[in-house]
């Protein structure tokens, strides 16, 4: 769970159930019954006009608030949303005309813009031709597949006059036992032809088949906290890999890592991994410098050049307080530009040619962006100005000039995938199951790449954030250009898709920040106030099966991060679909007492905690109550929040001990705060009670296991306030923990050990 989830959750250490009453009415929302909006011309827009257009389009226009009621959304809201999605609706005639192009726009084009099915389930398919016409469907399967013919249903459908020709639709069942993939759609009538993306998708990923018959554990960390003596002062992908085979000969079946997308191509950098400027590409931050191949053929002079730049940092992995990673990133980088000019040998030059080719535009386009970004500023008019959009004269200029930087952008995203791919291998090598499992983040800013090469299906004028709630009363705005859900359609969701597989390219699995938002997000128009938007839904049956698609074929399970506001059946329909859920010890309520192990969904990953929470030392020891305190982010005193917080421990201490993991007697609020038990001992406890659930996967946090005590992530704050993503691993005394000091680490081993026997104990 991310910062942009933690309102969404139980509040930790008050028990889950009715919210409290609301201090005040939602800001900047109307009430059921309020006057109309006026319009340019001082006409009221019809409010029942206005809802059966947002209807239509997938803007719902009412939610439902943290204090358990119904809340309208304000028509003004309303009209932005729709004019965000490419509707004008500011007054009732533009309303009356854009419902009737809703209506028509199907029958003006012979086929739908994407056609998304689940296999071995009977599909259907409108074709729209002159009426009377007749009309014949190819599937073109994938590759060299050959091609399937789909037959014309005695459907009755009466015709529609469009544009002075009368259009009728013919309805084609599709074959039902077309192979998963990415197939094409062609109609044909009268000499016109049309062609559509067919995505057949399984109707339940099987991934996780295995873990079903022998439940698995592994390890969560953020990476760039995770340091060897030979990192450059950050945590790269060999220490993934060093991490990966360590975890994995003590039985771990995966290691989950924060997401890895690519921020800024130079310093300085968003620390935060959640908020990339591409979610396809990789952070060339993490690539080990000595794992790279041609430094193997540095002349010496630029070989000392390149060992003096390791020098200037490899010092900051003795910094125990805070992350460095603009001095780390820009001395990788001259690392870097050293190896790129080094003659590669042809096998290794092919190699790149390769990956480039696979990798085809997308690579290029962010490789450009990258290029034009060092120089170029987030703010720059460049960005939004049409004259430089992909595939302008301005641009395609500006690829040529640049080639040679493009080149060693792309170069650097081959070391990432390289480096990935001995990752992988080296965790499947140990004995893992599903090896690296890679994080998904919800979207990405304003001012990324992504917002630039994929401008046409994004949303610039919107912004994803969530509605006011007990946490924040006034919503959040996390700065995020949404997917336009007509307009990705429209690209036969090619974005969402090349996305997906380059992430799972290497990886055993995959967890999904937020996945309630492939069903629905909260748009926030420009101008307007986080709690001034409107949930936009999406098409989940087609997001979720590409998701599912993609996972089956790189043999990787899917573990959506499901916590927060839903609608009750999402969390079925994800079952139903063979996604994971996620369940965290802390919030997992029944009534007012914690939840009972047994209670738990099998079909999830289960873990005492989230990084958006102290690690678990901290956490008992209500370090989060005092950071939150001094911050000034408590709404009462710190005496209060603390009695709360305590008595919610004594509950969870109440079950441990009756369920045998802890002795009797002890209190929460007692000598140590551990009811009566050690800080080890507690936090084995935790673990061993989340071992005694039927949750098919069980998360151990990496800092709870050398016992590090700092939270990574403190909601609610800025990087003047608190060092958010930027906390290195460390140990109770708040010295660095080196991935060179787990062998040793009693901790580390005795709580890995403790899960491992629980598990197999259990099974």
């Amino acid at each position: 769970m991310t910062a942009f989830d933690q309102q969404h959750a139980p509040q930790p250490g008050r028990p889950a159930g009715p919210p409290d009453p609301p201090a005040s009415a939602v800001p900047g929302t109307a009430a059921p019954g309020t006057a109309a909006s006026a319009t340019a011309a001082g006409e009221p827009v019809d409010p029942h006009l206005l809802q059966q257009l947002a209807d239509v389009h997938g803007v719902g226009t009412s939610f439902q608030g943290w204090d358990g009621l119904p809340h309208s959304v304000a028509e003004e809201t309303l009209i932005k949303v729709l004019s965000a999605l490419g509707v004008k609706a500011h007054t009732n005639q533009q309303i009356q005309d854009a419902l009737v192009e809703a209506e028509l726009a199907p029958w003006r084009r012979m086929l739908p813009p994407a056609v998304v099915i689940q296999q071995g389930e009977p599909a259907q398919v409108p074709v729209h031709v002159r009426d009377a016409a007749t009309a014949s469907v190819t599937v073109r399967l994938e590759g060299d597949g050959g091609s399937r013919e789909a037959v014309q249903q005695d459907v009755r459908v009466q015709p529609r006059e469009v544009d002075g020709v009368s259009v009728g639709r013919a309805t084609f069942a599709l074959p039902q036992d077309l192979p998963l993939g990415w197939h094409t759609l062609h109609a044909e009538s009268e000499g016109a032809t049309a062609s559509a993306t067919l995505v057949v998708t399984p109707a339940k990923l099987d991934t996780a088949r295995e873990l079903e018959k022998r439940r698995g554990w592994g390890l969560a960390t953020q990476l760039y906290s995770v340091r060897s003596k030979r990192s450059w002062g950050i945590g790269d992908f060999a220490d993934l890999a060093d991490l990966a085979a360590l975890s994995g000969a003590r039985g771990a079946d995966y290691i989950l890592v924060n997401p890895l997308h690519a921020a800024e191509p130079v310093p300085p950098v968003q620390p935060s991994p959640y908020s990339p400027s591409t979610r396809r590409f990789f952070n060339p931050l993490y690539i080990r410098i000595e794992s790279v191949p041609e430094l193997a053929y540095l002349r010496p002079r630029k070989r000392a050049a390149l060992e003096k730049l390791h020098e200037e940092v490899a010092g900051l992995n003795k910094d125990g307080g805070r992350l460095d990673r603009n001095s780390v990133y820009a001395a990788k980088l001259q690392a870097l530009e050293l190896l790129y000019h080094t003659r590669r040998s042809p096998a290794r030059q092919a190699a790149f040619e390769e990956f480039c080719r696979a990798s085809g535009r997308g690579l290029d386009d962010f490789a450009l962006w990258s290029a034009i970004r060092e120089d170029v500023a987030p703010d720059d008019p460049l960005w939004t100005d049409p004259d430089f959009a992909l595939g302008t004269p301005q641009a395609e200029a500006l690829r040529q000039k640049l080639a040679d930087r493009i080149g060693f952008h792309r170069w650097l995203q081959w070391i990432c995938d390289e480096q990935l791919e001995s990752a992988q291998q080296a965790a499947l090598r140990s004995g893992m199951r599903l090896g690296v499992v890679h994080d998904l983040a919800v979207g990405v800013d304003h001012s990324s790449a992504d917002a630039w090469t994929l401008r046409d299906v994004l949303t610039p004028a919107s912004s994803v954030g969530a509605p006011p709630d007990m946490y924040n009363q006034q919503g959040q705005d996390w700065g995020q250009p949404p997917w336009h859900p007509a307009r990705l359609a429209e690209a036969g969701y090619a974005p969402f898709r090349n996305m997906l597989a380059t992430v799972l390219r290497h990886a055993g699995g995959i967890r999904v920040d937020h996945i309630l938002g492939l069903f629905r997000l909260w748009w926030i128009p420009r101008g307007n106030k986080p709690g001034d938007g409107a949930y936009v839904r999406y098409d989940h049956e087609a997001l979720i099966g590409i998701l599912a698609l993609e996972a089956q074929r790189a043999g990787a399970v899917v573990i959506g991060e499901d916590l927060g506001t839903f609608e009750p059946w999402v969390r079925d329909y994800l079952a139903a679909r063979g996604i994971m859920g996620t369940s965290i010890l802390w919030f997992e309520y029944d009534g007012d007492s914690p939840l009972a192990p047994e209670k738990y969904r099998t079909q999830a990953l289960a873990s005492v905690n989230t990084h958006d929470l102290p690690p678990t030392a901290g956490y008992l020891a209500g370090d989060h109550v005092a950071l939150r305190s001094s911050l000034g982010l408590l709404e009462r005193s710190e005496a209060e929040e603390r009695a709360e917080h305590n008595a919610s421990l004594d509950k969870m201490f109440a079950l441990l001990r009756e369920r045998g993991y802890l002795p009797e007697g002890g209190s929460a609020a007692g000598p140590g705060g551990y009811g009566g038990a050690t800080e080890e001992q507690a936090i084995e406890a935790l673990h061993l009670l989340l071992a005694q659930t039927p949750s098919v996967l069980l998360g151990v946090a990496l800092v709870d296991a050398v016992g590090e005590r700092r939270v990574q992530n403190q909601p609610g704050t800025t990087e003047a306030l608190y060092p958010n993503w930027q906390v290195p691993l460390g140990g109770p005394d708040g010295k660095p923990v080196l991935l060179d000091d787990l062998p040793a680490n009693a901790r580390f081993n005795a709580l890995l050990a403790a899960v491992e026997e629980a598990l197999r104990r259990n099974d």
